[in-house]
């Protein structure tokens, strides 16, 4: 109760410092991430029950009567609109995206959280990894421009962005868990993990590189720059307290987006690796027509995103005052 309280309290100042036109922003951002979810929420439901089909088309030897009581029990004898209202309900009240439909006995939120645990592991890693190596090497690339070690970070960083997971993950698989036998196959072991972290962190890893060095080559080229080495200022300031500052703003943007997409997106990486998290749930759900799993990933994958976008919009201001919230 009395961390509750002392929550309560910080939030209120927070929304107290805040300025009306930064709150009226927050308070519109928070009402289209909604609006999103909500659209996301709908278009999944009718296309997945648009689908040729059903998700007791692949029992074997279901009679007709079967079939019937199968639907019953889940509700999907009643008319589709209703099942659009009791289900959109059960999310908002809730956050209940109902029984699986393959796994029985088992609720769909319970399989997500459970495959989260290692999906979201896996992806922070491999995000906050791939950030803190993007931004040094690009900030290098950026100051050492159109020298040797500029060259060799923009040649390695091309081939990594161009590189499908994919063909990243089964390289890597072949020569460190195969070839060498340096590191295990399997994904579900801690020691496990260390290939799929670096799969999924070296795309991410290779365009924060070159997304800072854009940004970094644009901000040394501008005047207050130029005003600051005219004044003397040490280059160690003008790099880290103006130059390196104001060029993470491009990295910010693509940073929270980015993190949500690997957390819940690392699908193949994760089928490779074997690695037990919630893209293997959901490649196996759309496979077995799991209609509550698939649509229940998916939500929470637009969640993810549409929260994690909300997140970089209002850190604009924390990394540059400059920008005006409209």
């Amino acid at each position: 109760m009395k961390k509750a309280s002392f929550l309560t309290v910080i939030l209120r100042q927070a929304v107290t410092a805040m300025s009306p036109k930064t709150l009226k922003y927050i308070l519109k951002r928070i009402g289209l991430a909604v609006l999103t979810v909500w659209v996301v929420i709908t278009v999944t439901f009718f296309v997945m029950h648009a689908v040729p089909g059903g998700p007791f088309m692949s029992e074997k030897a279901v009679s007709p009567a079967a079939q019937a009581a199968l639907e019953a029990k889940y509700g999907l004898d009643k008319p589709l609109m209703v099942q659009y209202l009791t289900y959109l309900k059960d999310i908002v009240t809730r956050f209940d995206f109902g029984p699986s439909l393959k796994q029985r006995g088992r609720m769909v939120i319970d399989i997500i959280r459970d495959g989260m645990k290692t999906s979201v592991k896996l992806g922070v890693i491999a995000a906050f990894g791939a950030a803190a190596v993007g931004i040094v090497l690009g900030a290098v690339a950026a100051l050492r421009r159109n020298r040797l070690v500029d060259k060799v970070i923009m040649v390695i960083t091309t081939a990594f962005v161009s590189m499908p997971s994919f063909i990243m993950g089964s390289l890597l698989l072949a020569l460190f868990a195969i070839r060498w036998a340096i590191l295990p196959a399997n994904g579900s072991t801690p020691q496990g993990l260390i290939l799929p972290i670096i799969t999924l962190a070296l795309y991410p890893m290779a365009y924060i590189t070159r997304l800072t060095r854009s940004s970094m080559l644009d901000v040394l080229g501008q005047d207050y720059i130029r005003t600051a080495k005219a004044k003397g200022v040490s280059g160690v300031k003008i790099i880290f307290g103006h130059a390196l500052k104001n060029s993470l703003i491009p990295v910010i943007t693509y940073f929270g987006p980015m993190l949500a997409y690997i957390v819940t997106g690392s699908l193949v990486v994760e089928q490779i690796f074997a690695v037990p998290g919630i893209g293997r749930a959901f490649v196996s759900s759309i496979t077995n027509r799991d209609y509550p799993m698939v649509m229940g990933t998916t939500i929470v994958l637009a969640v993810l995103i549409v929260v994690m976008n909300l997140v970089s919009d209002i850190l604009y201001k924390v990394v540059d005052p400059r920008i005006n919230l409209d």
